[in-house]
């Protein structure tokens, strides 16, 4: 219960929606009800009209007593008038009935839409805020599979059960309260077939919510591979494997679909359950009914066992809807749970409640004594190094020698173990996060372009820039003239992840992109390994005109590209090996000398 009531809470406010829903349904409720007692006075006026009796009259309080009351005095004057009104009543009542059901499932969807828009928004605000390295290390298919599916299966379990939870019981109440005003004892006996119900439904619905978490965990796995699959279309189809990607994807669709199956038998299992037993009781109430009246032993009237018979025929919806309800709930709460993991999934970096802004960039950035681990494992091993402001510093050395690692501190994407990275003199845990980024622009060995125009993602690093803006940012990345061919311009779509351009044209875009922010620092990670020689050479120099009058951060796989960095760090296995610029590490004859060696032979 403490999880529902946790996914109930996203459904605030929640009187808004709820205290309309009560009235509108506790209307409803009661036009519902009044329309079955009907059948009595219609049984009245139409084949029992010399059997009324207008002696006894009712409570005042008894407001169903004192209607039949009055239609058994219009029976004995006038049975034709009598069937009239009893006509209008029953038309006026279906209406009322349904005008107020209408305005209660209106309210209910309004709730249900209300909780889905603060849950998902809850999810995704979350995850947007979750650090990098919690995505390294999660699958995005079950990331997808919680803010999709899951969310949208939570927000129907808690608004349906929250709609049984009040509807039902109490159009369960009002149907009672007839029966009972009928006939006491045969009531007493009818009910016992709840308890019954429950018990042989709750055995059936036993194992449902470790199938549920198979089952979301499974469709998770299947939302991964598509994604894997679709983005790594090009290979599966260079290397032939269509067939064993298939093949992968089929299994486990069938095992999701063996799951779904004997779950959704187990749900189903319930209804027949509790409605054969309802059948069951209902003959024997024919069967007791039908005898009072035919031997003339009992008090039970002729007209009143109609209504009784009607009354209890409907007893068994609302019966079997909190029995449904109950077999849905585990389905919804095994996803709650996974949808709440998520949302209790803390960042590793946040601001501290005294940060401050970094305002300006003056001096340096120094990395003190840093190391970092990646679980037991530790890539960076104190690390000093001083990156003064305007100057190009290149990190080079063997890969998985933790350059990307030393790369991600500096936009504070992780926090080191020990020691610390400052900027201008201070710490980046006494900085926000925000004012840290602001001051620094990325471009990627990986184009990440959005599938939108060319104009939004160049604009993306600054959503207020002018035309005028995004057109200069694209000449200085070299990119003005290919964009101008493209069918649209400016206004051509990428595609997904961009990849209706070539790659030179999406690096130039992130270049672009780099510019129009503007930022006093640059990360360039090996923003031309990927590309061919003649685009090599226009990113290149799109890049030697975003570093002007900049400080850049580069991590170079072509050592040739930065000979003429004012500072060359050489880093193996986590540490710093050697220091200097390109003639003082040649002069060295060390490791940089090596590199150097080694990609002119291959080249």
């Amino acid at each position: 219960m403490k999880t529902y009531f946790r996914l109930l809470s996203f459904a605030k406010p929640i009187e808004k929606f709820a205290i309309p829903y009560v009235i509108a349904t506790l209307f409803a409720i009661v036009f519902n009800t009044f329309l079955f007692t009907l059948l009595g006075p219609l049984m009245q006026a139409l084949f029992l009209r010399n059997t009324v009796d207008i002696t006894k009259v009712p409570n005042s309080w008894d407001l169903l007593g004192r209607f039949n009351h009055y239609i058994n005095g219009v029976i004995a004057n006038d049975e034709v008038f009598a069937l009239k009104v009893i006509c209008v009543v029953i038309v006026s009542t279906v209406f009322l009935s349904n005008f107020f059901r209408y305005f209660s499932q209106r309210f209910m969807e309004d709730l249900r839409v209300h909780t889905l828009l603060n849950l998902r928004r809850t999810v995704f605000n979350n995850v947007m805020n979750l650090h990098v390295g919690y995505f390294n290390s999660e699958r995005k298919g079950d990331i997808i599979s919680k803010v999709a599916s899951d969310v949208q299966i939570v927000q129907f379990t808690v608004t349906n059960t929250l709609q049984v939870v009040f509807k039902e019981p109490v159009q369960l109440l009002f149907f009672v309260g007839v029966l009972i005003s009928i006939s006491f004892k045969l009531t007493i006996f009818s009910l016992l077939v709840i308890p019954i119900s429950g018990f042989i439904i709750s055995k059936i619905v036993k194992r449902l919510k470790q199938q549920a978490t198979l089952s979301h965990e499974s469709f998770a796995k299947m939302i991964g591979f598509l994604d894997e699959s679709l983005s790594g279309i090009k290979i599966v189809k260079a290397f032939n494997a269509s067939e064993r990607v298939k093949s992968k994807f089929d299994e486990e669709n069938k095992f999701y679909s063996f799951l779904t199956r004997k779950m959704v038998r187990r749900q189903q299992l319930a209804s027949p359950v509790s409605q054969t037993l309802g059948v069951l009781v209902v003959v024997f109430i024919l069967l007791y009914g039908g005898l009072e009246i035919l031997t003339g032993k009992g008090d039970l009237k002729a007209a009143e066992f109609v209504v009784y018979l009607a009354t209890f025929s409907q007893l068994m919806q609302p019966i079997k809807a909190i029995t449904d309800s109950f077999s849905g709930i585990h389905t919804g709460i095994t996803a709650g749970e996974r949808v709440l993991d998520l949302i209790d999934t803390q960042p590793q970096l946040t601001n501290k409640p005294d940060a401050k802004d970094l305002d300006h960039f003056e001096k340096e950035i120094a990395f003190k004594n840093v190391s970092f681990y990646y679980g037991e494992k530790q890539v960076l091993n104190d690390i000093n190094i001083v990156i003064p402001k305007g100057q190009t510093v290149a990190l080079v050395g063997p890969s998985g020698g933790g350059k990307s690692t030393l790369m991600d501190l500096v936009p504070r994407f992780h926090d080191p173990v020990q020691g610390a990275v400052k900027i201008d003199g201070q710490d980046y845990r006494d900085l926000t996060v925000e004012s840290i980024r602001s001051k620094m622009g990325t471009v990627n060995q990986e184009s990440f372009l959005f599938n939108d125009t060319i104009y939004n993602n160049i604009a993306f690093a600054k959503p207020e820039a002018t035309e005028e803006e995004v057109v200069a940012a694209a000449k200085i990345a070299n990119a003005h003239e290919f964009i101008l061919n493209t069918s649209d311009g400016y206004q051509s779509v990428v595609g997904d992840r961009g990849n209706r351009l070539s790659g030179g044209q999406r690096q130039r875009i992130c270049i672009a992109r780099a510019v129009l922010a503007n930022p006093p620092i640059m990360l360039l990670d090996e923003a031309t390994s990927a590309l061919d020689t003649e685009s090599e050479k226009l990113v290149q120099e799109a890049l030697n005109n975003l570093m002007k009058n900049r400080t850049s951060i580069v991590i170079a796989h072509r050592l040739s590209t930065i000979q003429h960095a004012d500072k060359i760090i050489v880093i193996d296995q986590g540490k710093v090996v050697e220091e200097g610029n390109h003639s003082e590490l040649l002069a060295q004859k060390g490791l940089y000398r090596r590199l150097i060696d080694m990609q002119a032979f291959s080249e």
